[in-house]
C-alpha cells in the first residue's frame, strides 16, 4: 500500500506554494546574515529564517500530511511548527538582549535605545 494518494490539482499548487514560501523566506533570510553589518540585523535575519521559512514549511507539510491521512505526523509538525514560531522570537530577543548588555553595538547609532532604559544614562 502505498503511502502517496492522487493529491487534487489545487491541493498540490497549495502544498507547493506553501512549501516554495518557506524555502524563499529561508534563503533571503541566508542572504540577509551574509549582507547584514552587524549582529543585530543578521539576528533578525536568522529569526527569519526559524520563523517564516518553518512556518512555510510546516504548513505545506502539514496539509499533505493531513489529506493523507496521516494524524500522527499532522499533529508532531503542527507541534514543532508552534514550538518553532513561539520559541525563535523569544531566544532573538534573549541573545540580542545578552549582546547588548555585554557591549556590542549596532554599526549605526541607535534612534531609540530600548535596552538603554536599563541604564541610568538609556535614551527614549
Amino acid at each position: 500500500m502505498s503511502l502517496v494518494k492522487d493529491i487534487p490539482i489545487i491541493l498540490r499548487i497549495v502544498i507547493d506554494v506553501l512549501l516554495a514560501g518557506g524555502i524563499f523566506f529561508a534563503f533571503a533570510g541566508t542572504v540577509g546574515i551574509l549582507r547584514m553589518p552587524d549582529a543585530y540585523s543578521r539576528m533578525q535575519s536568522s529569526t527569519n529564517i526559524a520563523t517564516l521559512g518553518l512556518l512555510g514549511i510546516a504548513a505545506g507539510a502539514l496539509v499533505y500530511a493531513i489529506y493523507t491521512g496521516q494524524t500522527v505526523m499532522a499533529v508532531k509538525i503542527g507541534v514543532i511548527g508552534l514550538f518553532g514560531i513561539i520559541t525563535a522570537p523569544v531566544g532573538a530577543h534573549a541573545i540580542c538582549r545578552a549582546a547588548y548588555r555585554v557591549g556590542v553595538r549596532p554599526e549605526r547609532a541607535l534612534v531609540c535605545d530600548e535596552y538603554g532604559r536599563d541604564n541610568p544614562h538609556g535614551d527614549c
